[in-house]
């Protein structure tokens, strides 16, 4: 996928120390998501997890809009803004390895939201707004929306904001802890920067494996639970960082991790 010659780019990507930001740049749009502009988020996250030295992610919106979902022009003409085993915006089926962090100004409705959902914390403006209006226009939240907020508000809440398409303030998400932090207007990216570098203070192995035990022991029996961890804690056990952080303690210092 390609940009139009002499457009503005759709992502804009970038490299702030250890942290990847990644901000959805159709303003006039609010921000909705293009064949092409999913395209550049998979790409972005690709890079992410593939570089040792970034630590994290923010994915943000230009303009004080988080994202309104999918572009609906596209839609209309028979464009899907989705990437082949990835799903809407090349994310929210397959969420990168590194930590992810949303930044959430204005509106994060129907795909935006879903795509909220995918990231791994939220950091928000008391003013913002979430919402699944997509019942309104004869559509389902099936990029995530559905399968996810029901793991991480109570169901019956889950089910009325699926049901009934309302706005949703942020105020109320940070209620129920979906949002983690709240932030005056204007300072989501600030305070998602904020948390980004105290993550990315920590271990990349450690917190690659922390994630993923997190999000892949929700199906584990009792009976497997510690196995299945082991799969993956194990190996960070092993590694150099660790030998490093211990190191670090003994000598009262910053350690200096390698990923490795």
């Amino acid at each position: 996928m390609s940009e139009t010659a002499g457009a503005e780019p759709e992502l804009l990507v970038e490299e702030r120390g250890p942290v990847l930001v990644l901000t959805m740049n159709r303003p006039a749009a609010r921000n909705a998501v293009t064949r092409n502009m999913a395209h550049r988020i998979a790409e972005a996250l690709d890079l992410l997890d593939s570089r040792a030295d970034l630590a994290v992610g923010v994915i943000t919106g230009a303009g004080g809009t988080f994202c309104a979902g999918m572009d609906l022009k596209g839609f209309a003409r028979g464009e899907r803004p989705v990437v082949e085993g990835r799903g809407l915006a090349g994310l929210v089926r397959r969420p990168p390895r590194t930590p992810l962090i949303a930044a959430v100004e204005g509106y994060a409705l129907a795909g935006g939201f879903e795509i909220a959902l995918a990231c791994d914390l939220i950091v928000a403006s008391r003013a913002a707004t979430f919402g699944l209006p997509e019942v309104r226009r004869g559509l389902t939240a099936a990029a995530g929306g559905l399968l996810r907020l029901q793991r991480r508000v109570p169901y019956h809440l889950a089910m009325e904001l699926a049901l009934t398409g309302r706005m949703w303030p942020a105020t109320d998400a940070a209620e129920v802890r979906l949002v983690g932090r709240l932030t005056d207007p204007g300072r989501a990216l600030a305070g998602a920067l904020e948390l980004a570098e105290e993550i990315a203070a920590n271990a990349p192995l450690a917190l690659a494996a922390s994630k993923r035990v997190l999000v892949e022991s929700a199906d584990w029996t009792l009976d497997e639970q510690f196995d299945r961890q082991e799969e993956i804690v194990g190996p960070v056990r092993e590694s150099a960082d660790a030998k490093e952080g211990a190191r670090a303690f003994v000598e009262k210092r910053a350690p200096r991790w390698t990923g490795a």
